[in-house]
């Protein structure tokens, strides 16, 4: 391994209660490792507001270590994935508001899809159904609080993007039960992503089995331009 960082994720970066929002913990990881795709498997959720170990590894991975052990591991991996057509932005939009007028059981108040969150304070990836199709989308353009100095959305907020649809595919498109969880997200940027611009992010089932459910899920512009694609691997809770 090479030199230990300490990092601390703000409370406001959550995903369950007092638990790091997934999608940014492997967007954060995958910044540290030395490829253009990424696999990011988590072993342990990650806590807010305590420091945590974030350390890269000789394999051109990252390893995210604390006070009860390993709690996510990074590694360069491949991605087999082909993305499905993106909707469209009315699709999209639609879809959002009846996710928002329905939303399902167990919603919590997450960076990702939390209902209360603003366009500042979280990314609001309320993906519901779209009609005639077997996967779900949410229409959403990030607020300027969210932006880096350059005016772009940080690479691991775009993989937080990657990550919420997920659920929502596997709970209104498959059989994905409550207090699933993300076990890992495999993903690639494609492209900077403008904190301005309206995005579409969107998910499909690939395949379940018992607990486990892969997903395909993808982020696009409006105009359908993909900016990053991942698999994930979600598990119910026993």
């Amino acid at each position: 391994m090479t030199d230990i960082e300490t990092i601390t994720v703000p409370s406001r970066l959550r995903g369950y209660p007092g638990v790091a929002f997934g999608g940014y913990v492997a967007g954060v990881l995958a910044g540290r490792a030395a490829a253009k795709t990424v696999r990011v498997d988590f072993r342990r959720p990650t806590p807010v507001e305590v420091p945590v170990a974030l350390a890269e590894t000789a394999d051109g991975g990252a390893v995210l270590t604390g006070a009860d052990g390993v709690l996510a591991v990074a590694v360069p991996d491949e991605l087999d994935l082909e993305a499905l057509e993106p909707p469209s932005w009315a699709e999209a939009s639609a879809a959002a508001e009846a996710y928002r007028a329905a939303p399902p059981t167990g919603a919590v108040d997450c960076f990702g899809c939390g209902l209360d969150r603003a366009p500042d304070t979280g990314l609001r990836l309320h993906c519901g159904a779209v009609p005639g199709r077997d996967l779900v989308a949410a229409a959403w353009t990030a607020g300027p609080a969210l932006a880096d100095a350059d005016g772009m959305l940080p690479a691991e907020l775009v993989w937080g993007a990657l990550d919420c649809p997920g659920s929502a595919a596997g709970r209104l498109r498959g059989t994905m039960r409550e207090g699933a969880v993300t076990a890992s997200l495999t993903a690639r940027l494609l492209q900077p992503v403008p904190v301005s611009s309206r995005l579409v992010s969107y998910a499909w089932v690939r395949s379940s089995e018992g607990r486990k459910h892969r997903v395909g899920v993808a982020l696009a512009t409006a105009r359908g331009d993909l900016c990053a694609v991942a698999s994930a691997l979600w598990v119910d809770p026993r």
